[in-house]
């Protein structure tokens, strides 16, 4: 196994076990040893191989292939062993609820994982307390002590706490709750998200008012101009970065188990939609490992023979394996999320290293072939994902609350997982893998970023081949491209290098949310990607992408325009 500094530095950081003075005192060998070994003890309760498996697995994550999100290569084998990335709590209306759901989440923060919470339920600002003849606060008085109780919480965490915020557009605080963050230092533990209504979309369309409801007592307390209120979200959108947009009502259609209960709320980065006290356990493909290219990068090949589908097959196969077998080893912080999670067993099996894969083939991010590729990879990962779920329900049973699910109909599948795939950011994992992170393009071609703490300079390893390949290699040639991040400008470069090499703000966001959409086609939950626009965009370039997005059938947005301030230290964090 071969890692680079940077994958080094990441895993020495946060990773690899230490002993009582702080030493590390693993090597990353040993680390995918130890999770591999306590996953495979879930074979045991089957009658199966478990030494059987640990190889296989062990074998996966060492050839970079896969990996699991990041709770579980930080806890497997530990006391701790809380191997979910992704959760989401229930808020009630009351202190009780909003205080237990406080330290609930301060368990789940302190283990890696990410918490989303709607506060949908609180009653408004300003409406009657009857118990102590006082006023309500609102959801966003709420949110604030959420937020100060997750600065602490981090700071002796496995990882940076990360939470989403989701208030519905038909509460009668949706205005405080889409302008909080223009305030600067306001919630810098929360990404936060508008839940959207079919309703207040065709409300939007025509140009009328829809209707606002005290979630306390269910009235209609007022209405507002659709028009107005989505101006406000796009001007904090365009601003901060905040809020972005789920579109509950398309969540909730897709929904695998509606009489157990309605989806409010996604995990901190989008991707995963959850029932209250549901949790999912992640897992990424490496997917450049399966390009058919014997001298990369640029082979010319026919797209349909570029991809190793046989071995990507038997690798999702095992992946799927080990994620629920991930949910029977799991140290649950909670019983109700245990007897949740193991009742939907739910597991979010998606993709990294896209851009690489496009660029080792020849083809650029915004090309339409691109799309057709990604939809034919992710529509095989999306099958051969439930044909493992399904053969593992043959010998270990459907997940407890499939009837009534679905997937309780003659016609469908008897599957052991209630969802099997989710396509994350895999902000950390990408870079123990040396790939791509998820399906987003190339942010830039050389830059220094902030990961769990640690700088990490990086410059694209196929680029170098490409340069040297191709005879324009200099080093003033590398210098500029390390000034600029991007290839735009720099004659010396071929045209179609530039283009392949394009990135993310140099492609425009229609294309970014195609890409996003061709995925979310095939994809059981959401898939995490970043609309990114230049600083020089416009507040009408904000809407478009949310209207466009919407329009595409995907089922959450988030938009950054590059120099806005972003009050949040999210952006930093791994939701995989």
């Amino acid at each position: 196994m071969e890692l680079t500094e940077n994958a080094l530095k990441v895993l020495n950081a946060r990773y690899l076990l230490r002993d009582e003075r702080g030493n590390v005192k693993e090597q990353p060998e040993d680390m995918f040893r130890r999770v591999a070994h306590n996953i495979a003890e879930a074979e045991r309760l089957y009658n199966e191989d478990a030494k059987y498996w640990e190889e296989r697995f062990y074998e996966r994550m060492t050839s970079l292939k896969f990996l699991p999100n990041s709770p579980a290569l930080m806890n497997a084998g530990k006391s701790i062993g809380q191997l979910a990335a992704c959760f989401v709590l229930p808020v009630e209306d009351s202190m009780k609820s909003i205080f237990d759901t406080l330290k609930n989440a301060a368990l789940i923060l302190q283990s890696g994982g990410g918490t989303g919470f709607s506060f949908s339920r609180l009653r408004p600002k300003a409406d009657i307390v009857r118990s102590t003849g006082g006023i309500a606060s609102g959801p966003v008085s709420f949110m604030k002590i959420y937020n100060t109780a997750t600065e602490v919480i981090k700071q002796g965490g496995a990882r940076r706490g990360a939470n989403m915020g989701i208030l519905r557009i038909d509460h009668p605080d949706i205005l405080e709750f889409i302008r909080i963050k223009r305030r600067e230092g306001e919630l810098t533990n929360f990404n936060i998200s508008v839940a959207v209504t079919d309703a207040f979309m065709e409300a939007l369309k025509i140009d009328r008012e829809y209707e606002l409801k005290n979630p306390r007592s269910g009235e209609i307390v007022g209405s507002l101009r659709a028009k107005i209120v989505f101006d406000e979200i796009v001007e904090s959108a365009w601003e901060t970065g905040d809020p972005g947009l789920i579109f509950i009502d398309r969540i909730n259609r897709a929904n695998p188990t509606p009489h157990i209960g309605q989806i409010e709320s996604t995990n901190p980065c989008g991707e995963q939609p959850l029932l209250p006290y549901e949790a999912c356990v992640l897992g990424s493909m490496n997917l450049s490992k399966y390009v058919n290219s014997p001298s990369p990068p640029f082979t010319k090949g026919e797209i349909t023979d570029s991809i190793d589908w046989n071995s990507l097959s038997e690798d999702i196969n095992i992946a799927v394996r080990f994620l629920d077998d991930s949910i029977d080893v799991n140290i649950y912080p909670l019983p109700e999320i245990e007897t949740m999670h193991k009742g939907n067993r739910k597991i979010g099996l998606g993709v990294m290293g896209w851009a690489d894969v496009l660029i080792l083939l020849g083809i650029p991010y915004n090309h339409k072939k691109a799309l057709e590729l990604a939809r034919k990879v992710m529509k095989f990962i999306r099958n051969k994902s439930r044909e493992a779920s399904e053969e593992l329900a043959e010998k270990r049973g459907v997940f407890p609350n499939f009837k009534g699910s679905i997937y309780d109909a003659p016609s469908m599948p008897k599957m052991r997982n209630a969802t099997t795939t989710t396509i994350a950011p895999t902000g950390t994992l990408s870079t123990i893998a040396d790939c791509s992170s998820g399906i987003e393009p190339l942010f830039a071609i050389a830059y220094k970023r902030l990961v769990l703490d640690t700088e990490l300079y990086e410059i694209n390893k196929y680029f170098i081949e490409a340069a040297q390949k191709w005879g324009f290699y200099s080093d003033e040639m590398m210098n500029e491209v390390l000034r600029k991040g991007n290839l735009r400008g720099i004659k010396e470069i071929p045209a179609d290098v530039r283009r392949l090499f394009k990135t993310a703000l140099e492609i425009p966001p229609e294309d970014h949310i195609e890409m996003q959409a061709a995925f979310q086609e095939y994809t059981d939950n959401a898939v995490s990607k970043t609309i990114n626009l230049p600083n020089k965009a416009k507040q009408d370039d904000v809407a478009k992408a949310y209207l466009l997005a919407y329009e595409k059938g995907v089922k959450g947005i988030t938009v950054f325009r590059y120099g806005a301030r972003k009050g949040t230290l999210v952006k930093f964090t791994d939701s995989d």
